[in-house]
């Protein structure tokens, strides 16, 4: 049962994750199509973000009121009217309003870490959160076969198979998916929890990093197929492919983050992930040639900032009571993907203004600078804790 239910929230996590990053890997063709500045492509980018990151909070309540079972159903089903709708869209407002809709798919992150927490015990829950964080290989799935689908079918019937997959999601996660025996249903009101919540140091801590870690690869995940089109030209269908290969490596470094957290501490971990997208993000700085070492520059971003969101919740989960996991990992998650949120609008004003990306880079390694000496400092004394 532990398997089952930790494959299909994963799968369920990948599927609603697609669905969140449909715009990114098309921002080229709505560009061209609109006539769109650097500015408000990358607002159009970002604009999910912003639901399916302040969404994760009261999802995150929710999913301790009524499991994660029922959650990531109504999740599921709900997605479905803006995916559909975006595909439909001929205007940019429309595409904003919708897109800000959309964000409704990234709030399942919220649910699937307390549904795969209550799962495990805790000497595995590095490696329950780790694998079920492997499901934002979504957002690789979307880089690589969305473009190729508008290609083939056409936007609209794009967006209609991605409401279909949803739909038959929702439907797989009610039959078959069970939440845990010793989980019980939160009663307690939501706004004291979310009260109770804040005042755990541990919340803002982890908010702090996972806003670095997290936020690194959704802003990057999200923007890098922009990107690649303005600085290396490529075509729409190759940004996408490589963007997928960023992606890959993240969601194949987030288990191993939670895996080694068990094993060495979530601690070591995260100190090795911040450190090497410090190095990784001055090297970037330089604009280097493609492929080597700019695709490899890119992909080991992506590994360390996958490590980085693995070891995160390992360190909430050892942290934070169980009862209070799915609260906080709302809060958290929020945070996360705020710290998506504003790095694409900040790199479509950088380049707009100066026509290169060299001081987003720089701000991206003083930031997981600041995150590697503030781990270093805060959890000292946990260092060498399992």
């Amino acid at each position: 049962m532990q398997a089952r239910n930790l494959t299909l929230a994963t799968v369920a996590f990948a599927v609603t994750f697609w669905a969140w990053n449909l715009i990114g890997p098309l921002s080229g063709s709505y560009d061209k199509l609109l006539g769109l500045s650097a500015t408000q492509t990358s607002l159009l980018v970002a604009i999910p973000v912003l639901v399916g990151s302040l969404g994760r909070i009261p999802v995150g309540v929710l999913a301790d009121r009524f499991g994660g079972r029922v959650m990531f159903a109504v999740i599921c089903f709900a997605t479905i009217i803006p995916v559909l709708f975006v595909g439909w869209s001929g205007s940019y407002p429309a595409l904003l309003f919708w897109g800000f809709v959309l964000g409704v798919g990234g709030t399942s992150f919220a649910v699937g870490v307390p549904f795969v927490n209550a799962w495990y015990e805790p000497a595995r829950r590095g490696f329950a959160t780790g694998v079920f964080g492997a499901g934002m290989g979504g957002t690789a799935l979307s880089a690589f076969l969305t473009p190729r689908l508008v290609e083939s079918l056409g936007r609209g019937t794009t967006h209609v198979l991605m409401a279909v997959a949803l739909a038959v999601m929702g439907v797989i996660m009610l039959l078959f998916s069970r939440d845990a025996p010793s989980w019980r249903p939160s009663t307690e009101p939501a706004l004291p929890r979310m009260r109770e919540a804040t005042k755990i140091k541990a919340t803002w801590q982890c908010a702090f990093l996972y806003a670095v870690a997290f936020g690194g690869f959704v802003a990057f995940s999200t923007y890098l197929p922009t990107l690649l089109q303005n600085v290396y030209e490529f075509a729409q269908t190759e940004a996408g492919l490589r963007t997928a290969g960023f992606s890959i490596a993240a969601v194949v470094a987030r288990p191993l983050g939670g895996i080694l957290s068990d094993r060495v501490g979530p601690v070591k971990v995260l100190l090795t992930a911040f450190a090497g997208a410090a190095v990784l993000a001055v090297v970037l700085c330089l604009n280097p040639p493609l492929e080597v070492p700019a695709g490899v520059s890119f992909v080991l971003m992506a590994f360390f900032l996958g490590l980085g969101t693995g070891g995160v919740f390992a360190l909430v989960a050892q942290l934070v009571e169980a009862s209070r996991v799915g609260t906080v990992t709302g809060l958290v998650g929020a945070a996360g993907g705020l710290g998506g949120y504003f790095p694409p609008l900040v790199m479509g004003a950088v380049y707009e203004t100066t026509g290169a990306y060299t001081a987003g880079y720089l701000l991206l390694a003083l930031t997981a600078l600041a995150a590697l000496l503030y781990t270093a400092r805060a959890f000292r004394p946990a260092r060498g804790r399992k």
